[in-house]
């Protein structure tokens, strides 16, 4: 099922207009882009794209979360990332995309067509620009999951992912840097999936972190942290 889509008059009605892909453009330049791009919505579970198919658009993620997944030939299939609000979803100047990418939740894009958007690129420098230095931040943060799977203790791993979740998709209390709550996105088993753990140690930790004050929880999915630095820690890193 594919949602209807949200009406919004103009870019300056995007709730990722200053994060996104066109954050850096001036008045003129997202004009260009409103001629280019196009609303789409998946219910959570429906695919975006299957690895291999044709890359007829490129976009940004406007709400939700979409999770790409490599299958291996035996049938083996891992997560290799979560797509969060203003992430961008496809690669200029590729075919076609070669990962499965999956509405975890419903999801909302903002997509352009993948021909104008490889000429808008190189006659918009704005747009390249902001593109490379999302591309540059998606390896800087995918050089840093390497850490969490490869050295990271089951605990670490699930203090990580809740801190990377709530710092981009919870918008922190005024005058309070150190607290939020977010609903979480994604099932138990799409973070055991993820983090290359069981379903059953996900739930184990996530109750340990609980009852250490670290989190709160009544409901599974509205999760709330009383102090984002004390979960930065917790993670191995430096608060």
């Amino acid at each position: 099922m594919t949602l209807a889509v949200p009406k919004m008059s103009s870019c300056a009605d995007c709730p990722i207009r200053y994060n996104a892909v066109c954050s850096k453009c001036e008045p003129e330049e997202l004009t260009q882009l409103e001629d280019t791009k196009y609303y789409r919505s998946y219910a959570a579970g429906r695919p975006i794209f299957f690895a291999g198919d044709p890359l007829e658009f490129v976009g940004s993620i406007v709400s939700g979360v979409a999770s790409l997944t490599r299958t291996m030939p035996d049938g083996r299939v891992q997560m290799v990332g979560l797509l969060l609000p203003s992430d961008f979803m496809g690669r200029p100047h590729r075919n076609t995309i070669d990962c499965d990418v999956v509405a975890e939740t419903d999801v909302m894009l903002c997509c352009f067509r993948r021909a104008p958007f490889e000429r808008l690129i190189e006659e918009t420098p704005h747009v390249g620009q902001r593109l490379l230095e999302m591309t540059l931040d998606e390896l800087d943060a995918a050089r840093e999951w390497m850490l969490v799977l490869g050295r990271k203790t089951a605990r670490e791993k699930i203090a990580s992912l809740l801190h990377m979740i709530a710092t981009r998709m919870a918008s922190l209390e005024p005058g309070d840097t150190a607290q939020t709550s977010f609903t979480l996105p994604i099932t138990r088993e799409t973070m055991a999936n993820y983090l290359g753990l069981t379903i059953e140690t996900v739930s184990r930790q996530m109750s340990s972190l609980k009852k250490d004050g670290l989190i709160a929880f009544d409901d599974r999915r509205d999760i709330r942290v009383p102090d984002l630095y004390a979960l930065k820690s917790e993670a191995g890193e430096e608060a």
